[in-house]
């Protein structure tokens, strides 16, 4: 059911805290819940809640205004922002009891600065690329930094808490890279503890190694996109006993009854081969509708799955319902968990040669969210 609004996104926080309560007791070990692009595009705030609730010992975010935002709502839980780069507000960062990410000697050297001009402790982790070629340390760099990071906690400036990388194949699990990283890993690990940092959480796994390679679960897991009933491995969430937490839907804005052979919506790359019903949606690709599912992409109107009829507008996009019976007001939902008839977000993906990551966190703009389930509520 719709509640009034002309499109919104809706968000079961009971099925993120039970997608989180799943995951959790699968590893047997702590549980980082990545809540970063505003809970990927289910809501900050209300996702770090449902998580907590769920039994999440601690948060994950990219950046610094995340983390701030957390504390700001009264979010007291361990928390991590790792994509740090020069001039971030380190001090408010610490003053709030973040814990950050250090990817090398600069970004070391301005925490550092930052403890000392505010007389607290950093608590640090130190990332190391084991193959990625993005964040961390290279191999040849980490004993420095390492080095530089035993002698600041001896120091008093700093606590390293973690040491941590991120895998480049995990949703493939059988891909060789992944024990090529582990075993960077591990390197990586034993150069640290002869360093003298003895007491930092091992972490490596994202959703799809916590679902699928037990042999990266270390210390703590860091999932992110199954805590929100995705499968990261691109299959059926309910066989990891997950729960889509997302549905995505609007209202039929108008109706009208066309002859075949009309052109539809820009550049006529559609036309009826017989007389037939068209249905305008009120969403587009400002609210994060793709154009690429011109044609592609399907959604569930009037008790069928159809694709979208000609070219994804700014602001709308148009269904071909044939003779079905479809009104002004009535629901059309994009995606949703798929269980009553809809599609579901890989479906979606697999449309327009995306993954559903990029959908649930960039679905927005005029949409309204609107929340279900009591996970977390205050």
């Amino acid at each position: 059911m719709m509640n009034g609004a002309r499109a919104e996104v809706v968000v079961d926080l009971d099925a993120i805290a039970a997608n989180t309560a799943v995951l959790r007791e699968r590893v047997g070990r702590p549980l980082m819940a990545v809540v970063k692009a505003d809970g990927y595009g289910h809501g900050l705030v209300p996702a770090a809640r449902a998580t907590l609730a769920g039994g999440a010992d601690a948060l994950g975010v990219a950046v610094v205004e995340e983390a701030l935002a957390l504390r700001a709502a009264g979010v007291t839980a361990p928390l991590l922002a790792w994509l740090n780069g020069p001039g971030e507000d380190v001090g408010a960062a610490l003053a709030a009891d973040v814990e950050l990410s250090v990817n090398a000697g600069w970004g070391l050297d301005e925490v550092v600065a930052a403890a000392r001009a505010t007389g607290r402790t950093a608590r640090l982790h130190l990332k190391v690329d084991t193959g990625l070629s993005r964040g961390g340390a290279t191999p040849e760099q980490w004993p420095d930094l390492v080095a530089a990071a035993a002698r600041a906690q001896a120091d008093g400036e700093v606590d390293v808490v973690g040491l941590w990388s991120h895998l480049a194949y995990a949703d493939a699990p059988t891909h060789p890279t992944i024990g090529l990283q582990v075993s960077v890993f591990e390197q990586a690990v034993a150069v640290a503890r002869d360093a003298g940092l003895t007491d930092a959480r091992r972490h490596l796994a994202n959703s799809a190694a916590t679902v699928a390679l037990p042999e990266t679960w270390f210390d703590m897991v860091r999932p992110g996109v199954a805590i929100y009933g995705l499968d990261p491995l691109g299959g059926d969430p309910a066989a990891h006993g997950l729960r889509p937490a997302m549905t995505v839907q609007a209202r039929v804005l108008l109706t009208k009854r066309v002859p075949a052979g009309v052109g539809v919506s820009y550049g006529h790359t559609y036309s009826p081969r017989s007389e037939t019903t068209l249905a305008v949606v009120p969403v587009g690709y400002a609210d994060g509708v793709p154009r690429a599912g011109s044609n592609r992409a399907p959604v569930l109107a009037a008790g069928a799955q159809r694709l979208i009829a000609g070219r994804v507008c700014m602001d709308q996009f148009v269904l071909d319902v044939g003779d079905d019976p479809v009104e002004p007001g009535d629901r059309v939902v994009l995606w949703g968990p798929g269980t009553d008839g809809e599609p579901t977000a890989q479906q979606w993906a697999d449309a327009v040669d995306t993954i559903h990551y990029e959908l649930v966190a960039r679905i927005g703009g005029r949409f309204a969210r609107r929340y279900v389930g009591s996970a977390g509520a205050v």
